[in-house]
């Protein structure tokens, strides 16, 4: 005769709606008499059989509930808890499984968690855990954090995606576990989740997987973690140990690894593959940094990784996460620093995915005025709510101590800490002061730069911040936001608008070469020519520059050399080295063939070149971030196009002359001051032959004399060519 407990249980089974299953299922004290009673849940199942593990006894067949998928077996006579398998027959297979509900203390594991590093706590962990009667099992242990879920079930592979055959335990803190005996790296698997009326929402992708199905699937997969053995424990511990510094050269490649290089066949190279041909041919090129854009998982190619639905796990288009963790681990052994792209600013609303989680806006702020991103289509976190703020913190730390990179670049910093950020009057809910300050955005990040200099001392975080907003990358005791660098954004748009501009019209726009020096040093600054200047119609770089053939590559090759000697640190999105003709196409490689014309296979040259002065000459990179670093010789020559300046180490010791002609006239005996007599060297000049220039220069050395220029005691006069830049520095 069924109990009226056993009809609570079927019910609450059947319907997929139990919250605490390990209060009914596997062994429990008979509710009347000595010994225990065994409940079983088994959806779709002919018959269970019990086995004692421990007296290697066989225990009988299971009492199947009428119209039920509910077995109990009475156990009068035992005493004490006893390790045991199933015996399943189902479709007339028969397999044996350890029982999922006689691991009672999986819903105890990490019961108070790290909240900076949730990923040691939530997700899918592959584990040995000991059941009730002390037996270990490997297995999963799935936690997920749902507070306003009904029930939620594991769904995978293993179970046919049946809700009805895994329901997890809620606790009292909001967090679901389940462990699954058996189960390990590989399997796929979501949560079926009830919100809060009990109504079934969309099966959900795990927000901690730390591996997810390529797409079109998107289910997440068991990772095991700890397989991988890296290799580079003395990069970490040296940049640590050195700490963040910013006295140092920084020339950073951005690359989008689905479209830098492919097979001939269309396919994406694997990061397996990308460690052996982009490594090399960055560290060639002489490059100290490479920042990939964002390789957390995003089913949308065409978002370039900006639309994540998984901050824990990299895309598994290019392979599982220990080759990523391999690609890294060879970064580094080959002496470059690894910066991502993190996108903390909003998500996708992929049915799967982070939106309307657990019934309720879980991750997304409730109000669309500040949970909807009206340019995106993509909901914002609601950085007020303190999960959240522990997710997103917890996922920048995960990359950093699970993957070993070097530096997070975080994306739309502006959208995040304006309320109004690209919204009209009306559209958006001033803070609690009137303002249109996101106060729990700018806590969110002041915090994540504490937490993240704290832990990691040696890792840079770059802010994409295209406002005035006041100390971005200054410290948070001086009232700043914490970032290590800023990109310059208003250098990237004055100058490419310069220098888009026939060379007979740029006297007239002179300011807009001169303008960044006024505001240089108010922040640590990158200077970017990324992806987003040569997409959605504006072009390659190379097409930006006026001109013939010949003229669009001196322009550029002007420009570049310019960058590289304006303080700041320097980033060039993949192409700009060679000459990419036109605009760049995520779903194509670059266009390598390029490289057999004499024009691009000399700015390759040239860009190669100019990295390693920049590397080797410390005036062109110590005092970036100090005014200290920079004098202007003369920067009030419009009519004839030039500029000069002098970049000084910290101790201004040595220094580096930078004189650039943004004109196509060749200057002979171009005065030019300086602080001392003797002799001077051409360490680089853009118009060399070599990088397919007319190798007008000054034979690589030139004599100071004692007539006075530009208020200075000294001066060179120069053969400055025409288009370009050339450096210069006291050959001593």
């Amino acid at each position: 005769m069924t109990s009226a407990k056993d009809v609570q249980i079927l019910e609450e089974l059947s319907g997929a709606l139990c919250a605490v299953p390990f209060s009914n299922l596997g062994l429990h004290s008979r509710e009347v008499g000595p010994g225990f009673v065994l409940r079983v849940w088994q959806p779709d199942t002919e018959s269970v059989e019990v086995i004692d593990t421990r007296a290697r006894r066989y225990l009988g067949p299971m009492k199947r509930l009428p119209d039920s998928d509910l077995f109990v077996l009475e156990l009068p006579r035992r005493r004490k808890l006893f390790p045991y398998r199933l015996r399943i027959t189902r479709h007339g297979q028969v397999h044996e499984t350890a029982d999922p509900y006689a691991f009672r203390s999986s819903v105890f594991v990490d019961h108070t968690p790290d909240p900076i590093r949730l990923h040691n706590n939530l997700g899918a962990r592959v584990i040995q855990l000991a059941d009730e009667a002390g037996k270990l099992a490997s297995g999963t242990l799935f936690s997920v954090f749902a507070p306003s879920a009904r029930s939620i079930s594991v769904v995978g592979d293993f179970n046919g995606w049946d809700g009805r055959s895994h329901p997890m335990q809620s606790s009292h803190d909001g967090i679901w576990r389940l462990f699954i005996p058996g189960l390990g790296s590989g399997t796929l698997y979501k949560f079926e989740i009830k919100g809060p009326g009990g109504n079934l929402l969309p099966s959900k992708a795990d927000p901690f997987a730390f591996f997810c199905e390529q797409p079109p699937g998107n289910a997440s997969i068991v990772y095991d973690r700890d397989a991988y053995q890296w290799q580079d424990k003395g990069w970490c511990e040296r940049r640590d140990a050195a700490g963040y510094r910013n006295d140092r050269p920084v020339a950073i490649y951005e690359v989008h690894i689905g479209s830098w290089r492919r097979h001939d066949d269309g396919r994406h190279l694997s990061y397996r593959e990308l460690a052996d041909e982009l490594i090399p041919y960055l560290t060639s090129l002489g490059y100290t940094h490479l920042e990939l854009l964002p390789v957390m998982e995003h089913p949308f190619l065409g978002s370039w990784g900006y639309q994540v639905t998984s901050m824990f796990a990299p895309t598994s288009r290019y392979g599982p996460p220990d080759d990523f963790k391999y690609f890294v681990d060879r970064c580094h052994a080959a002496g470059l620093g690894v910066i991502l792209d993190w996108v903390p600013a909003h998500f996708p609303s992929d049915e799967h995915g982070l939106a309307v989680f657990d019934g309720t806006a879980l991750f997304e702020h409730p109000d669309p005025r500040r949970g909807w991103h009206p340019d995106w289509n993509t909901f914002i976190y609601d950085y007020g709510r303190p999960f959240v703020r522990d997710f997103l913190i917890s996922s920048a730390q995960f990359w950093i101590e699970e993957f070993h990179v070097d530096g997070l670049r975080v994306d739309a910093v502006a959208s995040m800490i304006y309320l109004d950020y690209s919204r009209n009057a009306g559209d958006w809910v001033p803070n609690i002061h009137g303002g249109n300050e996101n106060l729990e955005a700018i806590d969110l990040i002041k915090e994540m730069n504490t937490v993240l200099h704290r832990e990691h001392a040696g890792v840079m975080t770059i802010a994409e911040e295209s406002t005035a907003w006041p100390k971005v990358s200054r410290p948070i005791y001086e009232g700043g936001l914490g970032f290590g660098y800023k990109w310059n954004m208003g250098w990237m748009h004055d100058t490419l608008s310069y220098m888009s501009k026939d060379p007979i019209y740029r006297k007239y726009h002179h300011g807009d070469m001169t303008f960044s020096l006024v505001y240089a040093f108010d922040e640590h600054f990158i200077l970017p020519l990324s992806h987003d200047e040569v997409v959605h119609g504006k072009g390659s770089m190379l097409g930006k520059m006026p001109g013939d053939e010949w003229q669009k590559h001196a322009n550029l090759r002007l420009y570049y050399a310019f960058m590289y000697g304006h303080p700041g640190k320097n980033l060039m999105f993949m192409g700009g080295e060679f000459g990419q003709v036109r605009e760049w196409n995520h779903d194509a490689q670059l266009d390598w063939h390029l490289l057999d014309q004499p024009l691009h296979r000399g700015l390759h040259r040239m860009v190669s070149d100019l990295n390693h002065a920049y590397v080797n000459e410390p005036a062109l990179s110590q005092a970036d971030c100090s005014p200290d670093g920079f004098e202007w010789i003369d920067h009030t020559a419009a009519e004839s196009g030039i500029l000069s300046f002098i970049r000084y180490t910290a101790d201004r010791g040595e220094y580096v002359i930078v004189v650039s002609n943004f004109t196509p006239v060749v200057r002979h005996g171009y005065p030019v001051g300086v602080p001392e007599g003797g002799a001077y060297q051409e360490l680089f000049n853009s118009d060399a032959e070599l990088y397919g220039g007319s190798n007008v220069g000054n034979a690589g050395r030139v004599m100071a004399t004692d007539e006075p220029v530009n208020g200075r005691p000294h001066s060179l006069q120069l053969m400055l060519p025409p288009l370009a830049t050339i450096y210069l520095k006291p050959a001593r």
